[in-house]
């Protein structure tokens, strides 16, 4: 009788742990989701001015025709990507943050432009949502880490694959949009 009790007991104690491991696969999971959706409304927000910005250059910059449609093509191409594809998302986002980043190269190459004050309230605007997405990348980044980390760890790596454990990437910048932007006007 006693063998029975012993087997039933490691059975409660086995179900036990799978519970807490599933559960925190599942917390993980939804912190992670939660963290990116704040990132999501910033990007709708910059998605929202990027026209506004780009009709504002048009005036100025007519000649850079080429620039002004790479923006709004990287928009369209990351307005596109479905906002539960994250990772997929996180690309276009970076290829979009390079194109912005030539709208105002060409700010510093128009002083009418760069002295327009709807240009700088936009651009202003713009400095708003870029600091606000670098908040939410820096927290969307940390539960990231610790998701990847438990999933990837003892006893989590255990079950991963059983409990549909979903590896995120970080939200980085590229290295090529460290660089400085070069504007050439032939």
């Amino acid at each position: 009788m006693s063998i029975v009790f012993l087997l039933i007991g490691v059975i409660i104690v086995i179900a036990f742990l799978l519970v807490i491991v599933f559960n925190r696969f599942v917390k993980n999971k939804n912190v992670v989701k939660d963290a990116w959706s704040n990132i999501d409304v910033a990007l709708k927000r910059r998605y929202d001015l990027i026209p506004n910005l780009v009709e504002t250059v048009k005036g100025y910059a007519a000649h850079e025709k080429a620039t002004l449609e790479s923006v709004i093509n990287a928009r369209n191409a990351a307005m596109a990507v479905p906002t539960d594809d994250i990772n997929a998302k996180i690309k276009a986002e970076n290829q979009l943050q390079q194109t912005l980043r030539s709208i105002f190269a060409l700010g510093e190459a128009y002083p009418d432009l760069k002295a327009n004050t709807g240009f700088l309230d936009l651009q202003q605007k713009l400095n708003e949502i870029e600091e606000n997405l670098e908040r939410s990348r820096r927290y969307y980044n940390g539960t990231v880490r610790e998701n990847n980390t438990y999933g990837e760890s003892f006893p989590g790596v255990l079950f991963a694959g059983m409990f549909g454990y979903q590896h995120f990437d970080y939200f980085e910048t590229e290295e090529a949009s460290r660089e400085n932007v070069k504007v050439n006007f032939n």
